[in-house]
């Protein structure tokens, strides 16, 4: 037995040393050189004390590398492994050669730069101390980020500039509260002296950028935030393996979208038949908590999901504390209404999740914390924990950190992970969780229209056929949305093209399910094909449907 364990590990160390392998690690190892607040959230934190180069000097070098590895892969025998390396680089490329966020999104500067910060200190994954040297050494490096920013950005769109300036006020707070609050416990003089110099520098950074963008950049901001159908076309293909024409992808759109709206009118007569299902919305839409009570909604709604979870045996969930419920981040709230934060697939220390949920400002006038608290209603409460923990994006990411290989743990696409989520919302209510509630089946449904009308703007409105007001229309029409929750859902999809793939990745995922189950009979286990799923790490439906079904028939 020890002579096989022996050579089982012989087998085991030549195969991380293959070629490919090999490959792969070096191509990482260059990746975060240019990405190294990347590296720090996936866990490998030698990279700690650098931050991105947001010169186009260093955007051309970036791209030159991503080019040399393009085919040093392409000239590597074919596997799925290699073909996600492809689809990696070829999305990266297409990014920053043909999208050219970084000459477009003034955000992607100032958001850019918190999250590298925001990223040593959400987790303790080393003393505070040697935290606070690496974020004093990123500090250092931000405010020549922001010259760059002003040498880089030619003509954005003026929404761009709009949500960048709206998102600011709670970036500066971030750098004045957070990130001093987050070091309280260092008591090294000389460190934190050093510290205050450097987010002072920030600080002082932060607000003449915001003067630049409001002075200089916004009556300029004249550009067309449409992405364009070739480049879309490319961006499903690349990041999510999918060439289905966009004219058939939007007609799978909208025939799931009227299949939510007749689902939503026959849940609404069962709650009260003699209003509209518009009505109902509206009426569901007031049943929410005080803001004050938000975060603690959430967390009352982690215990029975559990428990449903292991008693009809929906999925295995490996081992791990409850996710922490809190709020926000400053740079990501004018975008995102809730989140999952997991650890990088590679962290060995700090191994906590946090489950962000964005509160009303605190100086809003009422009217418009009501509009706001609509997105909370309380169906919707129970459809995003479902989402967002269980057995959605938490238990999702404590399986990929099983993934087989380096390639599918440092590679995830949004039909995937967002897929498998939403999919979980229906399928949670389907197996009967909430005794068949029609209020929270209505939640769902809300929810699903919501993601549909996603589906729809995104391809509209970036490929030419649906204006700004046009697309809020729709998400307040056809979605049952607030004018207020429908533009700030508009405003995601201009810099968010492809946010159809939470409707996208649950379509295929479904019939991945029915073909698995046809494949499988009598012998059909539920439990069994959602550990099956998630165990392959966060790739391409595509992919997956080879290792589960053995053909490569089409996953739409």
């Amino acid at each position: 037995m020890k002579v096989l364990a022996l050579l089982a590990a012989g087998a085991m160390l030549a195969s991380a040393q293959s070629p490919f392998n090999q490959l792969v690690d070096q191509y990482f190892n260059e990746h975060f050189e240019f990405a190294p607040s990347e590296a720090t959230s996936d866990g490998f934190h030698q990279y700690d004390s650098k931050l991105e180069d947001y010169s186009e000097r260093s955007i051309r070098a970036e791209v030159a590398m991503d080019r040399k590895y393009l085919a040093k892969f392409e000239s590597i025998p074919r596997s799925d492994d290699r073909d996600l390396m492809l689809s990696r680089i070829r999305a990266e490329l297409l990014a920053t050669d043909d999208i050219r966020s970084w000459e477009r999104d003034p955000d992607g500067y100032s958001s850019g730069v918190t999250a590298s910060i925001f990223s040593l200190i959400s987790r303790e994954f080393a003393p505070p101390e040697a935290r606070l040297k690496s974020v004093i050494a990123r500090e250092k490096l931000i405010p020549r980020v922001f010259v760059e920013a002003r040498a880089n950005l030619k003509n954005p769109p003026r929404i761009y500039t709009e949500v960048a300036l709206e998102q600011l006020p709670g970036i500066e707070s971030f750098f004045q509260s957070d990130v001093p609050d987050a070091f309280s416990d260092v008591k090294d003089r000389r460190l934190l002296a050093e510290f205050k110099s450097a987010n002072a520098a920030v600080i002082s950074a932060l607000r003449s950028y915001q003067q630049f963008l409001k002075t200089d950049l916004l009556p300029r901001s004249h550009g067309d935030f449409r992405i364009g159908a070739e480049n879309y076309r490319k961006k499903l293909l690349y990041e999510e393996m999918v060439d289905i024409p966009l004219d058939r992808l939007l007609k799978i759109g909208y025939d799931d979208l009227h299949r939510n709206q007749r689902e939503l009118a026959a849940v609404a007569k069962q709650i009260d038949a003699t209003k509209t299902p518009q009505q109902i919305a509206e009426d569901l839409e007031k049943d929410h908590p005080a803001p004050d009570q938000l975060l603690q909604s959430f967390r009352d709604t982690f215990s029975s999901l559990k428990d449903f979870i292991q008693s009809k045996h929906i999925i295995k969930i490996p081992p791990a504390p409850a996710p922490t419920v809190e709020e926000t981040p400053p740079f990501m709230r004018a975008l995102t209404t809730a989140s999952m934060d997991t650890p990088g697939p590679y962290e060995k220390v700090s191994t906590e999740a946090f489950f962000n949920v964005t509160l009303p400002g605190k100086n809003w006038p009422a009217r418009r914390i009501q509009q706001f608290m609509t997105a909370f209603n309380r169906g919707t409460i129970v459809s995003t924990a479902i989402h967002e923990a269980y057995p959605g994006h938490y238990v999702q990411l404590l399986w990929f950190k099983q993934a087989p290989s380096k390639v599918r743990k440092l590679t995830m696409c949004g039909s995937n992970v967002e897929g498998w989520a939403h999919y979980t919302e229906q399928m949670m209510l389907d197996e009967g969780y909430g005794n068949h509630d029609p209020k929270l089946r209505l939640g769902q449904l809300l929810d699903a229209l919501l993601r549909n009308c996603r589906y729809i703007v995104g391809i509209e409105m970036h490929t030419g056929k649906m204006t700004y007001k046009q697309g809020i229309d729709f998400f307040e029409k056809q979605g049952y949305m607030s004018r207020d929750y429908a533009e700030r859902e508009t405003k995601r999809g201009t810099s968010d093209p492809t946010y159809l793939v939470y409707t996208l990745g649950k379509l295929e995922i479904l019939k991945l399910r029915h073909d698995y189950h046809e494949n499988a009979g009598a012998a059909f286990n539920l439990e069994q094909f959602h550990d099956d799923f998630v165990k392959q790490g966060g790739i391409p439906i595509k992919i997956i449907r080879k290792q589960m079904l053995g053909n490569d028939s089409p996953a739409l």
